[in-house]
């Protein structure tokens, strides 16, 4: 037994090694693939800031040739009141018009070539950085599942396979929570900050020009920009941890998350409290807001109720929780095998939150009767905080 150890552990730390060098190679691609997505970004906006004045000196041109070769016309019908040089001054004016236009038609059409090509470029670089970044979130998912301990390992690998089918997905359910969380950030702050730079740029060019009205417009927009930026990251904040429940407790946070959740969903939510409320160690509470959080989130997705009860009840040695909903239902035992042979991230993640708290959860639910979801965690006297 000892030398298959052994051989398991010299096999893994080999495969951990090869993927730690893979993962920082996809990491270098990646950035190596933003920074050309950001060059080429820069590249386009300079090549459409250009393409739309050609396009309006081509209009322009356009527009002067045609009055030009009008008046061509006029001076060479009317010989009594224009002399020769009349006719040759407005063929030449004509002439040169025209090849005026031809220039910048040329142009225009080498421009619009130039933003199309980089148009699909940067659509290219940007399926390049998604495919490197799905790679390297499965790497980190082998990796997190190698870099456990060993004799866990082996104790898995001999006695316990679906248990490490479950863990496998929790993890796999915590790498899609972070990309999430960084297409967030991408998308969200990190874009406004990208534009506040460049509306920056834009009012210190104009403070050379000393257009001090459009300067002062130009800053109030930018502070209504950084107050919805700062507003965005609160937002993404809360949701990784909400300060609340240190500052306030449980029961205020759980207040503002049922407040948010009835405005977001347009669902009615309602939240009851029986029993004397007492402080529980901070881990304990983020439990038990997180199963709180993904319970209201599982009955919004799949069982479109219109109403949604939350009842939290403070016992001497317990804290119950109860989450009611009058959504389609399903059948129970069903849902149970299903669970276990699918991604069912939400109800896994629960109900390791409730094994970690060595607390226990109940399903009630049947076709078109709703779904009642009960769950008792155990309260120490050691761990209450009154």
């Amino acid at each position: 037994m000892d030398y298959r150890i052994n051989d398991i552990d010299r096999v893994i730390k080999n495969a951990v090694s090869v993927m730690e060098d893979s993962k920082y190679q996809i990491f270098e691609i990646c950035e190596s693939a933003r920074k050309e997505m950001f060059s080429l970004g820069q590249e386009l906006n300079q090549v459409l800031a250009e393409a739309a004045a050609i396009i309006d000196k081509v209009d322009k041109l356009e527009l002067d040739y045609r009055r030009a070769r009008i008046r061509l016309t006029e001076v060479s019908r009317d010989f009594v009141r224009y002399k020769e040089e009349d006719i040759k001054a407005a063929y030449e004016k004509a002439t040169q018009l025209q090849l005026d236009l031809m220039v910048f038609r040329e142009k225009e059409t080498y421009l619009k070539a130039r933003r199309d090509d980089l148009q699909k470029r940067v659509r290219n670089v940007e399926k390049s950085i998604d495919r490197a970044e799905s790679i390297a979130s499965q790497i980190n998912v082998v990796l997190e599942y190698l870099a456990g301990d060993l004799n866990q390992v082996t104790r898995i690998l001999e006695s316990a396979k679906n248990r490490q089918q479950i863990g496998l997905k929790i993890i796999l359910a915590q790498e899609e929570e972070r990309k999430r969380i960084a297409r967030e950030i991408h998308d969200g702050p990190a874009q406004s900050l990208a534009n506040l730079v460049l509306r920056t740029e834009i009012a210190e060019r104009m403070l050379v020009k000393q257009e001090f009205q459009i300067v002062q417009e130009e800053l109030v927009d930018l502070k209504s920009q950084v107050r919805s930026g700062i507003e965005e990251i609160r937002k993404i904040i809360f949701n990784l941890r909400p300060m609340a429940l240190d500052d306030l407790g449980l029961v205020p946070t759980l207040r503002k998350y049922i407040q948010d959740f009835e405005e977001k969903s347009k669902i009615r939510a309602m939240f009851e409290t029986v029993g004397k409320e007492f402080r529980l160690p901070s881990a304990m509470e983020a439990g038990i807001y997180r199963m709180v959080q993904e319970a209201f989130s599982n009955a919004f997705k799949h069982a479109d109720p219109t109403f949604v009860i939350l009842e939290l009840t403070y016992q001497a040695q317990m804290v119950k929780i109860v989450v009611k909903d009058n959504g389609v239902g399903f059948h129970v035992d069903q849902m149970e095998a299903r669970v276990k042979n699918s991604t069912h991230f939400g109800l896994i993640g629960m109900r390791e939150r409730v094994e970690l708290l060595e607390g226990r959860m109940e399903i009630e639910s049947a076709i078109g009767q709703g779904t009642k979801l009960t769950i008792h965690i155990p309260i120490t006297a050691e761990l209450r905080k009154e």
